[in-house]
């Protein structure tokens, strides 16, 4: 390493510890660790413009390990990413800065995907692999490989220990995801100590099980080693690779091979005595040589050049293959469905009963001829989900252009796997599993939700209606945990014509996750159903009064039992308005008139009717209103038998009607 190098990696490594010392809070042992094969990376080997930071033939790179985020922030601001200054460096972890303490996509230019939760971005970049693989399947021809790029994540052992790492790399492993180069900071240390107390697997054995190229580098701070390591990946065209480097956590400092130097600030004397140990010129804390500064534009000199080569290249590209430009541009067009909602063929529909999971495997194949981009499948379900895209092919290890993407019994991965197709840009994924196990997916769909990802969850099975498989697989309370997530839109349809129009939602949704929670049992077209459902509720059968006499708010499959009660409880004289809501998150998004219109205050007699819990539904029925709901599990049995068990039959409306009255 010459001295200029040096320079440049200790630079990264004095600023990292200084945001974490001003802050007073941070992660300073992996910065001091991992800056060497940080910087080697992002000088030499890794394709990206920091003038450009969304050059969509840029490599990604993930910091999985997000609780190093001062080392890319370092990074960015010496790379010159997006004018990130030295002063928002000073700004860690403070209140509305550019540096929040772990990494947050479309916040900091740079920033590829939003990590923490350790092991999720390793998740994001295989699905960042698998989006590359696949347009570059669609899209290159020879001579012009507009497609051409890989994908880089840096991990520790914590992102190793966690299981859904595991998940995804297997199938990575099972797709030869070649252009996917995984760098582990082995380093024996988590926040309990030494790692030999919890996790002593021989990780690269697990990986070559997994089907990836391993590769050792025994010194961290050997440049020439790291650099070698990352082109003896790149030459392996057939199988993703993993890259072990041995680290010390917090190199350099007092506190350098402890377990302390991971989560809190090293101290005041612990990072002067950090400047004395690296020979650093300064001991101003943010105090950065000259020649650093300019040695790092030089490196970005050479990043632009790639850049202006791709846009020429893809120019010619354009020319050559006018039709392919024109598929390019409806891949990239965010825009291509909005035009749907005026389409007579996407919102047909047969009258029989049938099961809106059904309806939704057609709309998809619908879907398919109109958004080019939509790619997507299921945890091994796809024939109970509905989700298998007719015609389109499975992606798979060496055959990429398939839009059928199979990820296997791993929901976790896919949710997670899903959110990098989503990053990665140029591709609209959807994943699906039975409703019950959202639970697997749930930390990947909060991510989606904090980086604004329109991916779209099938949730299939419902309710209680799935009848005989049991309590296990009948869904209880995972409509009020999704629905209690900011940013995330859940939307359980009654009918084919609220399944069109909640899949139009979910394809023309530009910032904001859609889970479509789906019925196993077939249920009939109402009468009354119509595009109003994309309001989130709406009048679906009204009262002859203007004010009626009571309210019944229904979702889903519990609509027509609504509209039963309300017919029998005509033959009494009393006149209700039944309401669907098949989305209490688009609802709460209408204006005030609007939610009044369909919900008067005045009205306080009302009863919600979903077979599920009863969790958010008082502030649309009150103190005076009433829930049928789900208080316990469900049971095993025939799926009629338990809605008349749990109390979800016409004659109990009526009766909970009455009492509210």
């Amino acid at each position: 390493m010459n001295n200029i190098e040096q320079l440049a990696v200790n630079a990264i490594r004095v600023l990292s510890a200084d945001q974490v010392q001003k802050a007073n809070s941070g992660h300073p042992g992996l910065p001091l660790g991992v800056a060497p094969m940080a910087y080697e990376l992002f000088a030499n080997h890794l394709k990206h413009n920091p003038a450009n930071p969304n050059w969509v033939d840029r490599d990604r790179f993930v910091l999985s390990a997000g609780h190093g985020s001062a080392m890319l922030y370092s990074l960015l601001h010496l790379f010159g990413y997006g004018d990130l200054s030295i002063e928002d460096l000073k700004q860690f972890r403070q209140t509305n800065s550019l540096t929040p303490g772990h990494p947050e996509y479309g916040h900091t230019a740079g920033v590829e995907a939003t990590t923490g939760p350790l092991g999720a971005g390793m998740s994001n970049a295989v699905g960042m692999a698998i989006a590359e693989a696949h347009l570059a399947e669609v899209f290159n021809k020879d001579g012009y490989n507009i497609v051409d790029h890989y994908t880089f994540a840096i991990g520790g052992d914590g992102c190793m220990m966690e299981g859904i790492t595991s998940e995804a790399f297997s199938l990575a492993g099972t797709l030869g995801l070649g252009k996917l180069i995984i760098i582990y900071d082995s380093n024996n240390i988590t926040i309990e100590g030494d790692t030999d107390i919890a996790f002593t697997e021989n990780v690269q054995k697990r990986f070559e099980a997994y089907g990836f190229q391993t590769i050792t580098v025994e010194d961290g701070n050997d440049l020439r080693a790291i650099g070698k390591a990352i082109e003896l990946a790149k030459e392996e065209k057939n199988k993703p690779s993993l890259i072990t480097i041995k680290t010390k956590i917090g190199y350099g400092s007092p506190k350098e091979g402890l377990a302390s130097s991971h989560g809190e600030p090293l101290g005041k004397e612990n990072v002067e005595q950090l400047r004395k140990n690296l020979n650093w010129p300064s001991m101003e804390e943010f105090d950065v040589p000259e020649e650093v500064y300019e040695y790092y534009k030089s490196l970005v000199v050479d990043n632009a050049k790639k850049e202006e080569e791709w846009n020429k290249l893809f120019t010619e590209y354009c020319e050559k293959y006018p039709e392919m430009k024109e598929l390019w541009d409806k891949y990239h067009d965010e825009n291509i469905a909005d035009d749907l909602i005026d389409n007579e063929e996407f919102w047909t529909y047969s009258d029989k009963p049938e099961a809106t999971r059904s309806i939704s495997g057609k709309i998809i194949n619908r879907l398919k001829n109109y958004v080019p981009s939509l790619v997507g499948g299921s945890a091994d379900l796809s024939p109970s989900t509905k989700t298998y895209m007719s015609d389109e092919g499975d992606l798979r290890k060496g055959s990429y252009k398939g839009r059928n993407i199979a990820f296997g019994v791993r929901e976790l991965a896919m949710a997670g796997i899903g959110n990098g197709i989503a990053l990665h840009g140029g591709l609209r994924p959807f994943v699906s599993t039975f409703f019950v196990f959202s639970d697997y997916t749930k930390p990947m769909a909060r991510l989606a939700s904090l980086m604004g990802l329109p991916v779209t969850y099938v949730f299939t099975h419902d309710s209680i209606g799935v009848g005989e498989d049991g309590p296990t697989h009948e869904p209880i309370e995972q409509l009020a945990m999704l629905r209690s997530m900011p940013n995330f839109t859940v939307f359980r349809p009654a009918d084919a014509t609220e399944t069109i129009a909640g899949w139009y939602y979910a394809i023309t949704s530009k910032n904001t996750p859609t889970a479509l929670v789906l019925s196993r049992q077939n249920l009939p077209q109402l009468e009354g159903s119509s595009k109003e459902a994309l309001k989130g509720g709406y009048i679906i059968e009204d009262s002859k009064k203007d004010i009626p006499d009571a309210i019944i708010i229904a979702s889903g499959s519990e609509v027509q039992l609504a509209l039963n009660a309300k017919a029998e409880l005509e033959k009494e004289a009393i006149d209700v308005r039944v309401v669907s809501m098949p989305s209490m998150d688009i609802f709460e998004q209408q204006s005030e008139e609007y939610k009044e219109k369909v919900l008067p205050k005045n009205v306080r007699a009302r009863v919600s009717v979903e077979a599920a819990s009863d969790f958010g539904w008082g502030k649309y029925v009150g103190l005076d209103g009433a829930s049928i709901s789900m208080r316990t599990f469900g049971a095993s049995g025939p799926a009629n038998d338990l809605f008349e068990l749990f109390g979800f039959t016409t004659e109990n409306v009526v009766a909970t009607v009455k009492s509210v009255l």
